[in-house]
């Protein structure tokens, strides 16, 4: 493996640590218009996501969605989008980061429920793409390919 990070970082990749919580889930902070948070890291969720009631503290512009969310056992819930957001992972960040927003209590409920502390939102297969990552599950490492200027 270690093979492998040289190579990353000679290709510009940047190591980002998570970690493993009470659930299994890989959890990650990062930040979103400057202001840090607590995400999980999910390869199935296509979008990245906060929670509803976390628009003023991430200081989100918002916009009406047809879309409906479902996940973890929840379905058919209501969402608001916030497009072009400032994101950082790490030193890894992006100014295009757009967000789903819906009511992730169930999510939070289900992690309380074994222990483990609620979370901001959740980082997604979009920014896992736009930063064409790297997971080594066995380590606990995201790597993010450094953005071209």
């Amino acid at each position: 493996m270690k093979r492998l990070e040289k190579i990353l970082k000679k290709n510009k990749y940047i190591k980002i640590k998570l970690k493993k919580i009470a659930t299994n889930h890989l959890e990650l902070k990062a930040t979103i218009n400057g202001i840090k948070g607590k995400f999980i890291l999910d390869t199935g969720a296509s979008n990245s996501c906060v929670g509803l009631d976390l628009i003023e503290y991430f200081n989100l512009d918002t916009e009406e969605s047809d879309t409906k969310a479902a996940g973890a056992g929840a379905t058919d819930m209501e969402t608001l989008l916030s497009q072009s957001n400032h994101l950082k992972i790490g030193s890894w960040k992006t100014k295009k980061c757009h967000l789903v927003l819906f009511d992730l209590s169930h999510v939070n409920t289900a992690l309380t429920q074994h222990h483990a502390k609620e979370v901001h939102g959740i980082i997604g297969a979009d920014i896992l793409r736009k930063g064409k990552a790297f997971i080594d599950y066995n380590k606990n490492v995201l790597y993010l390919k450094k953005a071209k200027k």
